[in-house]
């Protein structure tokens, strides 16, 4: 089996917009009669991904009925686990966003993509038709940052919504989880730092990030967990 597993930062002028960049790919040879499926727990993200070579399938529920990915694909922040069924020849581009910014690029309240994902095309139109397309014809894969990155910055320039303080709130809340209690007075201590009262801070909060502050929080820990878990496999260490 070959593999990549590649992450790296965006140019500096997306970082804005963007934490990373993930370009995963696994190509299992024909004398491997079962591909396997992973099992993808919540991360605390809202992605843009491209599949340029065989097509994902994402089943929900674990119903045995998986949903075939478009070429590319908006996907909201998920709560629920999903099984992934790869391609024989696999590779993924996923686009990181920070949080907001998929709603500024966008203008599509988060929390109708929560659990799900859209048809890019049906976001994006022609242009990302071409990116596709562009995409599929590459003979390596870092061929594929340019291209990709060049897409953002085309979104950014037509972007009319900037920054809020919510924003920044919000990736605190990404990058330290566990710092401040979600239930009183710590949630009042975040609505202040966002400018807002707690209601337009919660109301703004799932608008932008598709879940409660307080579920946010709690997706980030886990996955935070699931890391550290995956670095050093003492379950004692992780819990301390």
């Amino acid at each position: 089996m070959v593999g990549i597993y590649d992450y790296r930062p965006p140019s500096p002028v997306l970082r804005e917009y963007v934490r990373q960049l993930q370009i995963i790919g696994c190509e299992f040879p024909a004398t491997m009669p079962v591909l396997p499926v992973k099992a993808y727990w919540p991360r605390a993200e809202n992605c843009l991904s491209f599949f340029p070579k065989d097509p994902e399938k994402v089943e929900y529920g674990f119903d045995g009925k998986p949903v075939e990915s478009t070429r590319s694909r908006v996907y909201g922040q998920h709560s629920i686990v999903t099984n992934r069924h790869v391609g024989r020849d696999f590779m993924v581009f996923q686009v990181q966003f920070q949080p907001g910014a998929l709603f500024r690029l966008t203008g599509i309240p988060s929390y109708e993509l929560t659990n799900t994902f859209v048809d890019a095309e049906d976001v994006f139109s022609t242009e990302i038709r071409l990116v596709n397309e562009r995409l599929s014809y590459t003979r390596h894969y870092t061929e594929m940052i340019g291209i990709v990155e060049n897409f953002l910055l085309y979104l950014v320039r037509k972007s009319k919504k900037r920054e809020l303080p919510i924003d920044k709130v919000s990736r605190f809340l990404l990058h330290n989880p566990g710092m401040v209690s979600l239930d009183w007075p710590g949630l009042d201590w975040l609505a202040d730092q966002a400018c807002l009262s707690q209601r337009q801070f919660y109301r703004q909060f799932v608008e932008r990030e598709g879940v409660s502050p307080k579920l946010y929080a709690r997706i980030a820990r886990f996955e935070n967990a699931m890391k550290l878990k995956n670095a050093q496999p003492s379950v004692l260490s992780i819990a301390v």
